[in-house]
């Protein structure tokens, strides 16, 4: 597979799948009427949904990938996955929130070194998402700083008041 920068958090477009579609519905009305002009226009179409579709399966690959970092070391840090697969440190953290919203990643990040502490990838084929509520997942907050907190700009996060933390607890992004 081959990775381009923010592919997974810039790859798929659903406005990019309207305008296929509209390059398709042309290329059917002019085939309708006769017009050769329709295979143009069907061609396009067709290009631009399949683009769509390779990116958006090029997602699940990458989940897996970094997913699978996780499992071969449980207290990896974004930046070991970053050096380890070539996958951009803005779609590792993307694809790190997806995998906690899943329920398929469980754990927090050390706030003085970055590494997941408590790594656990639950059995999916016995997970049920309607019925889990992960403890360790924080209510998002809003971002920036407000009076004594902080939080995360990233996820938004809010960041212990008693310790100076160097990293979010939740999706390891560095705070400096």
């Amino acid at each position: 597979m081959k990775y381009e920068k923010n592919q997974y958090t810039d790859g798929v477009s659903y406005c990019t799948l309207v305008i296929a579609g509209a390059f398709i519905y042309w290329g059917i009305n002019n085939l309708r009427v006769g017009s050769w002009i329709g295979f143009l226009w069907l061609f396009i179409g067709i290009s631009i949904f399949s683009g769509q579709y390779y990116a958006l399966t090029n997602r699940g690959k990458l989940r897996n990938i970094v997913l699978a970092e996780f499992n071969k070391k449980p207290n990896v840090t974004v930046e070991e996955i970053e050096i380890e697969t070539g996958i951009s440190r803005k779609d590792i953290k993307a694809i790190i929130m997806d995998l906690k919203g899943s329920g398929k990643l469980r754990g927090t990040f050390s706030s003085q070194t970055g590494e997941m502490q408590l790594a656990a990838m639950p059995d999916v084929k016995h997970f049920t998402p309607a019925a889990h509520v992960s403890p360790e997942a924080p209510i998002p907050a809003p971002q920036e700083e407000m009076g004594s907190k902080k939080f995360c700009n990233q996820c938004g996060t809010q960041i212990p008041e008693n310790e100076v933390a160097k990293y979010c607890p939740y999706c390891g992004s560095s705070l400096a």
